[in-house]
């Protein structure tokens, strides 16, 4: 029995909205200590979206709020269009979580440990264990005891369990710890398929940013319990950055001398793969810079925008954060 896409009714206690998790001001202190800062979010339904963040800077913490595992000091949350912890127990009823590393009985096996669940759950959800256990690429080694698997293999085993709720949210920190680079990409496959072909949502923290990166529609970016940017990972990536060209020509000293002259071009210097174009302006600069020297009868061989990666715009906020002076707490 195949996993069925879920549920996108809405029903009159208040679930529904464009959100599957929306924060405002939400906050955590222990003592003098804020975990978690006033923290606004905001995840689309039917999306991957990555909580994306350095050890430390408050994933962990924030996750258990959400799910009601630890009180707000300050702010509101909603899951799935419930205010949390206020409905709490409506809400989670199409949520599955893994909070830090997966917990299961090591003396039963994977299925075994499924079925625990699922006489919690009801019938409804041991008729799901098996295309779980499919979907996380554990059929084979099911009937094991799970003393015998790996990180890995525990890490896909609680997202089996996640899958018995039938989700339309799942939550995931840090899973794809102790996988390796075929189980990661397996893990990417699997997340891809659940937010295109069943419309669920997928709430991704990690501190791995190539990975949220190639999995994930949107991302936030948390450091020292505050958000520090949020949006589609494309917008973040290029977000503040600067429009910059890989330009191919025949002749690169003539070319530099020509891009001098250039309203449009902020620098221009010689580099491994040719010449690195920075421009004042937007991406349209290029045509310019185009037009300027294949009118100068240069022959044009490339002329190629630098992809920012997400993982060069999160160095650039952090270290902008590192040179910024911080408050003292007493």
């Amino acid at each position: 029995m195949p996993l069925q896409p879920a549920s996108q009714t809405v029903d009159a206690s208040g679930s529904g909205g464009d959100a599957a998790i929306e924060a405002r001001g939400v906050t955590k202190r222990f003592g003098a200590r804020t975990a978690v800062d006033g923290v606004d979010l905001f995840v689309p339904r039917g999306s991957a979206f990555g909580f994306l963040g350095p050890n430390g800077a408050g994933k962990t913490t924030m996750i258990r709020m959400l799910l009601g595992l630890t009180p707000a000091s300050a702010g509101t949350m909603r899951i799935l269009g419930h205010p949390v912890p206020a409905e709490r127990a409506v809400a989670l009823q199409r949520v599955g979580a893994i909070v830090e590393d997966p917990r299961f009985h090591s003396h039963l096996s994977g299925r075994e440990n499924l079925r625990v669940v699922a006489a919690v759950r009801g019938a409804e959800a041991f008729a799901l264990i098996a295309p779980a256990l499919a979907r996380v690429g554990l059929s084979e080694r099911a009937d094991d005891k799970v003393k015998r698997y790996s990180l890995g293999m525990r890490q896909r085993l609680g997202v089996a369990r996640c899958l018995l709720a039938d989700p339309q949210l799942l939550i995931l920190d840090e899973p794809t710890n102790g996988l390796d680079p075929g189980g990661i990409q397996e893990f990417r496959e699997m997340v891809r398929e659940l937010v295109e072909q069943e419309g669920r949502t997928v709430f991704i923290s990690s501190h791995l940013l190539d990975e949220v990166e190639k999995m994930c529609d949107a991302a936030a970016i948390v450091d020292r319990g505050k958000v520090i940017t949020q949006g589609p990972i494309a917008e973040l990536a290029e977000g503040g950055a600067r429009h910059e060209l890989i330009v191919g020509v025949d002749d690169p000293e003539r070319a530099l001398t020509l891009l001098e002259s250039v309203a449009e071009v902020r620098e221009a210097r010689r580099s491994d793969e040719g010449l690195r174009v920075v421009l004042g302006a937007g991406p349209e600069g290029a045509a310019v810079v185009n037009a300027c020297l294949v009118g100068a009868g240069l022959s044009v061989m490339r002329l190629e925008p630098v992809r920012h990666s997400l993982e060069q715009r999160f160095l650039e906020i952090t270290s902008r954060l590192d040179a910024e002076p911080q408050e003292v707490q007493a």
